[in-house]
């Protein structure tokens, strides 16, 4: 693990207390501020380390991916959201902070995070935009690689429409609908380089996050936006 992340979170990673309350934020929002259909819940192990990967919008994806998952959730959160007010309460909610340019602290912490048995959320696309994860970093397979942990893909459709910016908050009561897909075990293909390893297990979380996303928005009808819009 880097000095950095031990500095900020210790050698076992962000507290789990900041999820076992946070969560109860989320689903507030995901269930009385809007109306969030919910399927698929069943397929989050119980037990054990798993990441939740899923797509990404607007800018309450991950609020809501906190108050639908069925465990206490640390999620890879953008460095520039933990300043004033709002950073301290991520910090208290347990999140961990990325920062683009270099991301090693936050996946040593998300690292720690599974290999103590808990959940780690991400959103694999990296920035808010159509949501249909035509690409993604590899940041996810390296993590399930490493940790050993499954990678369960998510569907988040609803938290922007095509004339909304980035940033926009979805009004009162608002539908919106989450799928959560069957994990994926993703294993080190005998004979492979570490390079190619990687690269095989981010097209297989892209390709079956990608897939979640076109038939749960065939299936409910709610379509992604059209076009990125910058709050």
């Amino acid at each position: 693990m880097s000095a950095d992340a031990v500095e900020l979170y210790g050698p076992d990673g962000p507290s789990p207390r900041g999820p076992a309350w946070s969560r109860h934020v989320g689903r507030f929002g995901a269930h009385v501020v809007w109306r969030t259909e919910v399927r698929g819940a069943q397929h989050v192990p119980a037990a054990g380390p798993v990441i939740l990967a899923a797509n990404h919008t607007g800018v309450v994806d991950g609020p809501l991916l906190l108050g639908v998952s069925p465990r206490p959730l640390h999620i890879l959160v953008k460095q520039e959201m933990f300043s004033g007010p709002v950073g301290a309460v991520l910090r208290r909610a347990g999140q961990i902070p990325v920062d683009r340019a270099n991301g090693r602290a936050a996946l040593a912490s998300a690292l720690a995070v599974l290999r103590r048995g808990d959940a780690v959320g991400l959103f694999p696309e990296g920035n808010r935009g159509r949501g249909d994860a035509s690409g993604g970093q590899a940041g996810v397979a390296w993590l399930a690689l490493h940790g050993r942990a499954p990678v369960v893909p998510v569907a988040i459709l609803g938290t922007r429409r095509s004339a909304e910016g980035t940033g926009h908050v979805p009004g009162l009561r608002r539908r919106l609908v989450v799928r959560i897909g069957t994990p994926l075990s993703l294993e080190r293909r005998p004979g492979s380089t570490g390079r190619e390893a990687l690269a095989e297990a981010n097209e297989a979380v892209r390709a079956a996050l990608a897939g979640l996303v076109a038939r749960a928005s065939y299936e409910s009808g709610i379509p992604l936006p059209d076009a990125v819009r910058r709050a």
